[in-house]
């Protein structure tokens, strides 16, 4: 391994040196439309969660190249995509010209800082604990916690180990990969009763978890009132 695993920045700047490197370490594929209609499909996965609304701000940790936003900012009042890397952001900067309703804040990998306390309605991160440690998937949900309004709401997804396809992606690199030579982006399974735990343990109430197409696990909260 020439990188480790937690060194976020340095990782994810090294695999987006170029549009179509980025485009293809982010989903598998460089086809505008296809990002089209996986950024709806995400959408509607976060109307059946925790809802979109006109006077909502959202916040998405680990944005890439801002696949959601330039869907998801029409219908709201402002998104912020967060990311860890430089690069993404130059990237999601390009993707989103001509949206006055959009920022992008760089981050250290670990939190969410400059972000203020209780400034956002909706925190989302989606296809990104996968490519994190355990305890900073969990550190992610304390700070957006921390920097959810009383009442504001917190979505998170990775793949299930627990389903056919999830236990497949483990296999898959359990047995492509030596030890020594796993990428360092390799990703990492989920499970219900893990992002369970993180929700709960983070303090957010009305707590639910679900999988969908034998595949994704899906864990969204609320973010208890002062």
């Amino acid at each position: 391994m020439s990188q480790l695993r937690g060194d976020y920045k340095s990782v994810w700047n090294s695999l987006s040196g170029s549009k179509q490197d980025a485009y293809l370490v982010v989903s598998g594929y460089t086809d505008e439309d296809k990002f089209h209609a996986d950024a709806e499909d995400t959408m509607d996965v976060l109307r059946e969660t925790v809802g979109i609304r006109p006077d909502d701000t959202f916040l998405e940790i680990g944005c890439g190249v801002g696949r959601v936003g330039r869907v998801l900012s029409p219908f709201i009042r402002e998104w912020v995509g967060c990311d860890v890397s430089a690069n993404m952001l130059r990237l999601a900067g390009r993707r989103l010209l001509g949206l006055t309703n959009t920022r992008l804040q760089e981050i250290s990998g670990y939190d969410l800082r400059p972000i203020p306390d209780a400034s956002i309605d909706v925190v989302y991160t989606t296809v990104v604990f996968m490519h994190l440690e355990e305890w900073d998937r969990y550190n992610y949900v304390l700070e957006a916690k921390r920097v959810l309004k009383p009442g504001g709401r917190f979505y998170c997804d990775n793949v299930d180990l627990a389903s056919p396809a999830g236990w497949a992606v483990f296999e898959e690199s359990r047995l492509r990969f030596k030890p020594s030579e796993r990428p360092s982006q390799i990703s990492k399974c989920s499970t219900q009763p893990e992002i369970e735990t993180f929700l709960k343990r983070a303090g957010f109430a009305d707590v639910q978890v679900a999988g969908r197409l034998d595949f994704w696990v899906y864990g969204w909260g609320r973010k208890p009132a002062a």
